[in-house]
């Protein structure tokens, strides 16, 4: 029996606990904008006071771009051996954002602009430890 544990690659990006995760984002009390990640220092350009709150991100949104990674992308990143291409997609959330992220859940020939997406929390590699060390994704729904 293993006691292998997950963890997320960076600390405080998402919650992942449960089957309902979200981005971490802020939210400026002062200009109304929003960002991800969650900033204090820079979330719009020529906002005076820095008033940022921490909030979760609405977990859906629309597919506004997309592309194809075709080979394996330099470290930190952990490409899987053999590499097998993947699309990493700009999704627009309805706070007005766009988040950059892997899609899956999907072949690669079906993807289109404008599709409906939504978050999801999944494995990205495993460590040498044999943790499973996780991240965000954007799958179709």
């Amino acid at each position: 029996m293993t006691n292998s544990k997950k963890y997320p690659a960076i600390e405080g990006l998402f919650t992942w606990a449960d089957n309902d995760p979200h981005l971490i984002g802020g939210r400026c009390e002062s200009c109304g904008s929003y960002c991800f990640p969650k900033s204090s220092n820079i979330h719009k350009p020529g906002c005076k006071e820095i008033l940022v709150k921490e909030v979760l991100l609405n977990r859906k949104g629309k597919l506004n771009s997309y592309t194809i990674q075709y080979y394996p992308p330099p470290a930190p990143f952990v490409s899987p051996d053999p590499f097998v291409p993947y699309a990493v997609g700009l999704v627009a959330l309805p706070e007005g954002i766009e988040v950059l992220g892997i899609i899956t859940g999907c072949k690669l020939e079906e993807l289109r602009t404008s599709m409906d997406m939504q978050l999801i929390v999944e494995q990205m590699y495993t460590d040498e430890s044999g943790n499973e060390v996780l991240g965000w994704k954007f799958k179709p729904v």
